[in-house]
């Protein structure tokens, strides 16, 4: 009499392991497009808080070029584990940097219009830039 193998063929494992490959050819890339939607939203949050501070001085003062970052944004340059806010006294923006993560290199500027704040990213894909930037 003969007993029955139970467990899985050769060929079982060789199709459960391709269906693992191609799940994982499809959610590594969208995996590191949702990082860097989030990362570029984290850096949008960050500057945008700095948005109302960044008004009160500039009507008190008709310009940006004397604010000081700490003093009178109260935040510090180096605030963000993402990258670094500067302030652009030339054409009164604020600007996000992002030096450390998946989107090094890319900017997020805001500058102080006549009709209010405008919105640039550059250095990023068209794929993550928020809604309402250029």
């Amino acid at each position: 009499m003969r007993t029955a193998h139970s467990g899985f063929t050769l060929i079982e494992l060789m199709i459960v392991v391709a269906i693992i490959g191609v799940l994982s050819a499809i959610a590594v890339p969208a995996y590191k497009s949702y990082v860097s939607k989030s990362e570029m939203a984290s850096g949008l949050a960050t500057i945008k808080s700095l948005i109302t501070p960044a008004e009160i001085y500039y009507q008190q003062n008709s310009s940006l070029s004397g604010a000081s970052l700490t003093n009178d944004l109260g935040i510090s340059a180096g605030s963000s584990t993402l990258g670094t806010v500067s302030l652009l006294s030339s054409n009164d923006g604020l600007r996000f940097t992002f030096s450390d993560s998946s989107i090094n290199g890319a900017t997020i500027t805001f500058s102080r219009g006549t009709s209010g704040w405008g919105c640039q990213v550059s250095g990023a894909g068209n794929d993550i830039k928020p809604n309402g930037c250029s």
